[in-house]
């Protein structure tokens, strides 16, 4: 992998190039990336929200990323002569990339939409129910959390033809500042582990090697600039091979007499609702183009442990049954009864933050003594900010969201603990992400629920349920919300770091485009929305049950206030202990198999679809090392990038088709 900062232009590298590209970011950069965001957020609309037909793309980017990838592919492939005629070199590219990398995702429906939508639901529940609950709920929310009249809730919903902007400045200010300093708040904490990962552990950032090698100078600046992935005949392979099978799929799905391999899930064997035998689920045959890739991209022992795992918490299931237990689905026990797999799963979660703490210990410790001695600005020159003001940054964004929780009627203590524990989800997330590459992992349990199983709901405040069910959007799914945005800039530090991109101009080229896609996003999204009502697109018809449930569970939370879950409190502190032993035991023998990431990664509720995948790409890899060596594993890492890109362009191709159409396309490869 290439770490110099030559041009992409064949014959003109050196000194004149290096001053040329003046460290990847340009002002030429920060405009072309704003108007790719400015698109994103235009597709996101219509693809996610309209439509509902994007998916969502490995490594837990929400559903408008797939156009900022595409944009990376077109620059590092088919439309690299016309970036040569504009003289933009490989830091530029990356440095474009990275800045629609982090701001792509609040145009999601997912942080966008979620957010609007969340901030209105409870009171249109309010106002379109009982007497009971407008008694004892409806007066209760806050009135800067969402417009108060009625026309302007009830056409957000139903539709109002125009956008009722008069009653939205409030909520819609408070609210995107929120979002902006959630975002801050993250990125400056992943900004101070950034040097520890990136450095020090010396992480693998999976995912960031594809924007590497898909703008790398091809070897001996020989050949036609192309980078070395794209001039690699696996890796076309690859992406013709998986672009051709997911997109054969999703075309049969639709067009019957179409023939096509089933790429999504095929179920051998029904889920049987009695006996012992309940609990080994349903038996399902999954060929996912890119999770397989990604399983084999990882380490072994990790995706080992994540099937591993899967098969210990099956049978786990088959033992509780069997000792009397009522039969449920293994993949859809949300109870804490044992053996409770997503409750031990929040507790492996928690422990892995933990975890990252304590080995980067002596790293914070210095940032925060060089933050107040006189050493800040030149001990810390190389950071992407100086260790100070990421602090100020840290502390102000923090400090602003507990402040809003206060406002809307928490105790100070309670806005603390839930910012805390955001903050915690997320720097998991990212350090998941990092090492692994398996950031699409959702969380196990929402985390309002890791706060109300150890306290229970009776010692908060009706006020305060509410406040902590308002930010809903934002950790409802690892790697579908806001937490995205963090991990994107730790990537983002990774790609800047290798390939010699200057740190600081690109951190506050992230922070424009981070504004600019945030107040792009909502006045599109809201807009839109206002146009053709919630429950009238596909967003709302989908979500509605969902949005109706979250809502009366609120709502029963005040009538039926409950007290410490034991059985679920217990789970959690037992993942944490496995956790915290797998962990050590990899630390202390070199041979030890099993990874806690993949105990964790068993204990989410998605892995009885990501089980098959990760059996074949471990099994793949297994036989490539056994028999052909290292040396034949790096010669097929093309081909596995190339089965990730083939599944990508897929649900391109089926986002256009949508657009041209008006059918709401699903690629099917991707759930």
């Amino acid at each position: 992998m290439s770490d110099g900062s030559e041009s992409i232009r064949p014959g003109h590298e050196g000194e004149s190039g290096r001053a040329r590209d003046q460290g990847g970011v340009t002002w030429l950069v920060l405009a072309m990336a704003v108007v790719v965001l400015l698109l994103v957020a235009v597709c996101s609309f219509w693809l996610e929200i309209y439509y509902r037909a994007a998916g969502r793309f490995a490594g837990g980017i929400p559903a408008s990323g797939p156009f900022a990838i595409l944009f990376l592919l077109a620059a590092g492939g088919a439309l690299l002569p016309f970036w040569r005629r504009l003289g933009l070199s490989r830091r530029q590219l990356l440095a474009m990339y990275a800045v629609v990398l982090v701001g792509a995702p609040v145009a999601s429906y997912k942080v966008m939409g979620g957010m609007l939508v969340h901030a209105t639901i409870q009171r249109y529940m309010g106002m379109t129910s009982n007497t009971q609950w407008q008694d004892t709920f409806l007066d209760l929310v806050p009135g800067w959390l969402a417009p108060t009249e009625w026309y302007a809730v009830e056409g957000f919903y139903h539709g109002l033809g125009r956008t009722p902007w008069s009653a939205w400045w409030t909520p819609l200010g408070v609210w995107c500042s929120f979002l902006l300093a959630l975002a801050v708040c993250s990125v400056c904490l992943m900004l101070l582990f950034q040097r520890q990962w990136i450095t020090h552990e010396r992480l693998t950032f999976p995912l960031a090697q594809i924007p590497l090698e898909m703008v790398a100078q091809s070897e001996g600046g020989r050949g036609r600039g192309y980078g070395r992935l794209t001039g690699a005949p696996l890796f076309w392979l690859g992406l013709g091979a998986s672009f051709g099978l997911t997109a054969l799929d999703t075309l049969s799905r639709y067009v019957p007499a179409v023939p096509a391999i089933p790429m999504g899930t095929v179920t051998l064997m029904e889920w049987r609702r009695v006996g012992p035998l309940a609990g080994l689920d349903e038996i399902n045959l999954v060929l996912l183009p890119w999770l397989i890739a990604i399983a084999y991209l990882i380490p072994k022992d990790l995706s080992f442990s994540c099937w591993f795992f899967w098969y210990v918490r099956l049978g786990l299931h088959v033992i509780a049954i069997a000792a009397g237990a009522t039969p449920q689905r293994p993949a859809y026990h949300w109870v804490s009864e044992f053996p409770a797999p997503l409750f031990q799963g929040t507790g492996a979660l928690l422990a892995i933050a933990a975890l990252a703490v304590w080995s980067g210990r002596g790293h914070l410790v210095r940032a925060v003594r060089i933050a107040f001695s006189r050493e800040s600005g030149r001990a810390d020159a190389g950071e992407p900010i100086p260790y100070r003001w990421t602090l100020i940054g840290l502390t102000a964004s923090f400090g602003w969201m507990v402040y809003l929780c206060w406002l809307g009627g928490c105790r100070i203590g309670v806005g603390v603990v839930l910012m805390a524990l955001i903050l915690t989800y997320y720097m998991t997330w990212v350090r998941l992400r990092a090492e692994t590459g398996l950031g699409f992992l959702p969380y196990p349990l929402f985390l309002h629920q890791s706060i109300v199983v150890p306290l229970g709901t009776g010692v908060f405040t009706p006020r305060e349920m509410i406040m902590i069910h308002a930010p809903h959007w934002a950790y409802h799914s690892g790697g579908n919300t806001l937490d995205v945005v963090p991990g994107n800039a730790l990537e983002a530090m990774k790609v800047a770091d290798a390939s010699g991109i200057r740190k600081r101009p690109l951190v506050i080229a992230m922070a424009v485009g981070l504004v600019l896609a945030t107040g792009a996003a909502a006045f599109i999204t809201l807009s839109g929305i206002y146009r053709y009502g919630l429950y009238n697109i596909g967003a709302g018809l989908a979500d509605r049950h969902e949005l109706n449930v979250y809502s009366r569970g609120i709502h029963d939370m005040f009538l039926n206030p409950a007290g410490t879950d034991v059985a679920g409190t217990i789970a959690f502190g037992a993942g944490a202990a496995v956790t915290l032993f797998l962990g050590a035991m990899r630390l202390r023998f070199w041979w030890w198999p099993l990874h806690p990431v993949g105990y964790l990664a068993a204990n989410t509720w998605v892995m009885y679809v990501y089980s098959t995948p990760f059996i074949v790409g471990w099994l793949a890899k297994t036989l490539v090392v056994r028999y052909g060596g290292l040396r034949l594993f790096r010669r097929t890492v093309p081909l596995a990038i190339g089965f990730i890109g083939g599944d990508l362009l897929n649900e391109i191709l089926w986002g256009i088709v949508t657009v041209a159409t008006g059918v709401p396309f699903k690629p099917g490869s991707l759930w």
